[in-house]
């Protein structure tokens, strides 16, 4: 247990923020005495994965709790499936990376995609068609109000667009320990209709893509345009892309010509990213913030010096811009604390 802490190393942006408390756990009992500890002392919770949703906007006056847990295990269902878990600790690119190494697919779209294991069913990930609800059976839980192992299905996790129980109704009540993927062995099937994977695919001379290649593609696009938290601060998208009803939709077409959407049912998906460059803030700084100079929806620490309050109040000004000139209000995707 260490008092006063530095969390700059413990969140992608790069935020120098301290918890009056901080600790790092590496199995279920040593998160028990932890939280034994807080609940003993009264101190609100903290738990810290990758770091990579995250926008610390103050220092954290009570206990923050790193997951460290590790460990990986397969059981084989039938000649085309496995079930592959893995514990919360886990970096998630190295588990896709894992899981391809043994030939496992249904992962491969979701390469190079920052974080941890754990925290993946809490916003349900998701990148070029696929989402963890695709491959997602279940995940074990620590109830925080009993401190007794629990397990969710695909049903109970209520998966959303980057959303789930535990953000929802859920949200602070359970800690995620394991996640179970169903993946397949031999009969995979291969996406590659989303996003610029197939004109990346030929650039690579490849037209009989393995799970392996679409993979390679996947990381080299991301590569290509989304900035490396190791190099300047950032939680990748920092906005969830909008939903609104077709006929709004319709409404601004008629304004904005060359709008994008993608038509779902009586809703549309709008780009928030195109939201927010038509507003004039790709690539545009404001004190120690930006937007990255490739993709507007991603907010970096462009001066390694940001406080989590310019972030938030440059968030701010981005879902204002957008607001007024289409009537669209952007939501977070990042958690604010």
């Amino acid at each position: 247990m260490q008092e006063n802490f530095s969390l700059k190393p413990y969140n992608t942006f790069g935020v120098d923020v301290k918890a009056r408390y901080f600790i790092e756990v590496h199995n279920v009992e040593e998160l028990k005495d932890a939280l034994e500890f807080s609940d003993s002392n009264t101190l609100p919770l903290l738990f810290l994965g990758g770091g990579s949703n995250i926008l610390l906007t103050k220092d954290f006056n009570g206990l923050a709790i790193k997951l460290n847990l590790k460990g990986i295990s397969e059981e084989n269902i039938n000649d085309n499936e496995v079930l592959v878990a893995a514990q919360a600790g886990e970096n998630w690119h190295h588990f896709v990376m894992y899981c391809l190494q043994k030939n496992y697919g249904g992962l491969e779209n979701l390469s190079l995609i920052p974080g941890n294991v754990g925290t993946s069913p809490m916003q349900n990930i998701g990148a070029y068609g696929t989402e963890i609800k695709d491959i997602f059976v279940s995940c074990k839980v620590l109830d925080l109000a009993d401190l007794q192992p629990k397990i969710f299905n695909l049903e109970q996790c209520r998966f959303g667009y980057r959303d789930s129980v535990f953000k929802q109704e859920g949200k602070g009540k359970y800690v995620i320990l394991e996640v179970t993927f169903r993946l397949t062995r031999t009969n995979h099937h291969i996406k590659t209709e989303y996003g610029a994977i197939k004109s990346e695919l030929e650039n690579l001379g490849i037209t009989k893509p393995t799970i392996q290649d679409v993979s390679q593609a996947v990381i080299n696009i991301r590569q290509s345009k989304l900035p490396d938290p190791e190099e300047i601060g950032n939680a990748g998208s920092f906005f969830k892309n909008p939903t609104i009803p077709l006929a709004q939709f319709e409404i601004l077409k008629q304004k904005f010509e060359n709008i994008q959407g993608y038509p779902n049912g009586s809703m549309v998906k709008v780009p928030a990213g195109w939201l927010i460059e038509q507003c004039g803030w790709k690539g545009k700084q404001i004190g120690n913030v930006a937007t990255h100079k490739l993709q507007s929806l991603v907010i970096i620490n462009a001066t390694g010096h940001a406080t989590g309050k310019e972030i938030f109040d440059f968030s701010t000004e981005i879902i204002n811009s957008v607001q007024e000139k289409f009537g669209i209000e952007l939501e977070r995707e990042v958690n604010i604390i």
